[in-house]
């Protein structure tokens, strides 16, 4: 009963709980831990903590996503369940354990007996069981399948060529060939968890399969090399690009029903030294045309914005690297603006998500139908209502500020850091200042950050660094919109945890955080006299623009993110 000595020199029980849970375990089956555990006196984390302490066995935290299949394989899954361990990496002949019993000696004996078998040395770390359920839930279906289908692939390879030469239209109408099954487990298995994006890419011995989940990319199978082909084949037939050439990109799309969810998928390939990379977006019009209410914009951001697209022309602008929602951003302002009234045209690239009743049109270079073609001809639409992709050049921005000045809601994206950023780079880009305080409403600047799960976040006291970080980053709002936020407690901040419900990673889902910077007339005089980017946020700072990182911190201060994720996605450090 060492941990339960443990918790009471701690002052975590007391005399009477220690020998309430000595006897709830003398008659159960169950373990010290699991007793303990299922009491609720401390955390699993603490209860595994304090066993590393006693038994001399390091706790480690493993990164379930990024445990490749063939190190899995190593321990087969009912040793795993029996034994409670799990391999958790390889380096070199090493492989790393997790063991929730590392002092079991008959785990510790099947231990050397696998390890003799497969012929590798071993390191055991201490995992707590959550990490060890999560890591079998999660690839149990993934390694099953592929694995199923790797081995048909095997007997069936011509089989296999001869129907992927055939095609196919629809994913749900094809033959039961495992290369295609292969695709599909692929395919569902990133729906299921919720990812963005999925990069096939060859490597110089195994082929690796990564799933970007809330704006970070987690390694999630490596596949054997020779089914490299026949997989970028069977993707190239399903999004009608060129099976035999192999030496240009090239970009398609295709759509299937898949978990009774009807998506759309943009395909790009790549050729690269070891073959074609393939880069798949996985596009939900469910979840990515959200709600203009529901994009994590601060009540003042939603009142600036709300009240521009409601003038009859004007300029909005949503800037930010690739990947942090710009795109969204300006579907969600039309899906507001989309009526029988108004006619929308776009001119995108490419066309992320169709919508109805507005009219989308896709650039083609290769054919000389750039933004600023797209753009001419929509002036000639009759439009109430503009979007173009992005303002990459000269030309495209000064139609765009014409199509403003001319009676039209002109929404766009540049690539700026900041939303004041973005008036300096208009100029840089041939607008003349004195025509952006009359075209220009709104500038917005964005990033994505992950919510914190609301299952399992904890509250934690700020340390002195954090705080720190916080009050010199909050001291710049002025007193009368600090005032009207209402800035919650500094001394507490939620931190990730781990869950089922989130996968055990601490976070679920994905908020948008902004910069909105509005044109005003005391922004004009500024814009006109002296366009510098440091005098613009000074100015619009008096007028209660907050930063990107101060709405970042605000967040964090209403539990819904974290400090780590604010400086990951303002790189601020």
């Amino acid at each position: 009963m060492q941990i339960l000595n443990e918790l009471q020199k701690l002052g975590k029980i007391d005399d009477q709980k220690k020998r309430e849970i000595q006897s709830e375990i003398e008659k159960s089956s169950r373990t010290e831990e699991e007793v303990v555990l299922g009491n609720k006196i401390v955390s699993e984390e603490e209860i595994f903590s304090i066993k590393s302490k006693i038994i001399k066995v390091p706790l480690l935290k493993p990164n379930t996503d990024e445990i490749p299949l063939e190190v899995l394989d190593l321990i087969s899954e009912e040793a795993a369940i029996n034994y409670k361990m799990t391999p958790l990496f390889k380096k070199g002949n090493v492989v790393g354990i997790g063991m929730v019993y590392p002092e079991d000696i008959m785990a510790k004996n099947a231990l050397r007996f696998l390890s003799q078998k497969g012929n590798f040395k071993y390191e055991i770390y201490l995992i707590t069981f959550s990490d060890l359920n999560n890591i079998l839930k999660q690839h149990l279906n993934l390694r099953s399948e592929t694995k199923k289908a790797l081995t048909e692939f095997s007997k069936e390879k011509n089989e296999i060529l001869n129907a992927l030469s055939k095609g196919s239209s629809s994913v749900e109408t094809t033959s039961e060939a495992p290369i295609i099954k292969m695709v599909l487990v692929i395919l569902r298995h990133a729906i299921e968890g919720n990812a963005s994006d999925i990069h096939i890419e060859p490597g110089r011995e195994k082929l690796n399969v990564r799933f970007r989940q809330d704006g970070v990319l987690h390694l999630s199978l490596f596949l054997p090399l020779n089914v490299h082909s026949s997989i970028v084949s069977r993707i190239k037939i399903l999004a009608n690009l060129k099976i035999d050439e192999n030496r240009v990109p090239q970009d398609g799309r295709f759509s299937a029903r898949i978990s009774n969810k009807d998506i759309d998928f943009r395909v790009a390939t790549f050729p690269t030294l070891h073959g074609e990379k393939v880069e798949i977006r996985v596009l939900d019009p469910m979840e990515g045309v959200k709600p203009f209410d529901k994009m994590g914009l601060s009540k003042r951001g939603y009142e600036i914005i709300k009240k521009a697209i409601k003038e009859p022309y004007g300029l909005i602008i949503s800037s930010g690297p690739t990947g942090s929602g710009k795109t969204t951003t300006l579907y969600a302002l039309l899906k507001v603006l989309n009526q029988e009234s108004v006619n929308i045209v776009t001119i995108e690239d490419p066309i992320e998500y169709a919508i109805d009743g507005i009219n989308q049109s896709q650039v083609k270079p290769e054919i000389g139908y750039s933004f600023s073609d797209g753009l001419r001809q929509i002036l000639r639409q009759d439009p109430n209502v503009i979007m173009v992709g992005e303002v990459r050049d000269e030309e495209t921005a000064g139609l765009v500020i014409h199509s403003a000045l001319t009676g039209h809601v002109v929404l766009s994206t540049l690539h700026t850091n900041s939303a004041v950023g973005v008036i300096p780079r208009l100029i840089d880009m041939g607008v003349r200042p004195f025509l952006i305080p009359s075209t220009l409403k709104v500038a917005i600047s964005q990033r994505l950050v992950r919510l914190l799960c609301d299952q399992c976040k904890k509250q934690v006291k700020v340390n002195e660094k954090v705080k720190s970080y916080i009050v010199r980053n909050l001291k710049d709002i002025p007193v009368a919109t600090r005032n009207s936020l209402k800035i919650p407690n500094l001394d507490y901040v939620y931190e990730a945890n781990g869950c089922e419900s989130c996968n055990f990673k601490g976070y679920k889902g994905r908020s948008g955080l902004f910069e909105v910077l509005q044109i005003t007339s005391q922004l004009a005089d500024t814009i006109l006299k002296n366009p510098i980017e440091s005098l613009i946020l000074k100015e619009a700072q008096k007028q209660g623009m907050l930063t990107m990182v101060q709405e970042g911190i605000l967040k964090v201060l209403a539990g819904e993110t974290t400090i780590d994720e604010v400086t990951r996605v303002t790189e601020e450090r």
